[in-house]
């Protein structure tokens, strides 16, 4: 059995590249979120009033619950900590196609 490697995680579990493009954003945004939140050492009511969010709606996010966050709720909370977002975007280069041999009879 072969094994495949993977740049990161989502690229193992979406189905297409542009769905692990999306996941990798919002687990970035998410894991930014989380450190600044958990520098506040404060308790999750606490976040929550802070944030104008519910209290299992920040547990949600501290657990990383990935599915429960669009991008926009992720960007609205970043902005409500008062995290200014950046977005960088690299380009990739294609990766080589392998040629295959073809018989012609």
């Amino acid at each position: 059995m072969k094994t495949k490697a993977f740049d990161n995680v989502w690229d193992a579990l979406m189905d297409t590249p542009e769905q692990a493009a999306h996941m990798t954003a919002r687990s970035e945004v998410m894991s930014e979120i989380v450190r600044v939140i958990r520098g506040w050492n404060l308790s999750q009511s606490d976040v929550a009033s802070r944030l104008g969010l519910t209290q299992p709606r920040v547990n949600d996010l501290l657990r990383g619950r990935i599915s429960k966050f669009s991008m926009d709720a992720l960007i609205d909370i970043a902005v409500r900590a008062h995290m200014r977002p950046h977005f960088r975007f690299e380009v990739e280069r294609p990766r080589k196609a392998k040629a295959e041999a073809r018989v012609h009879a």
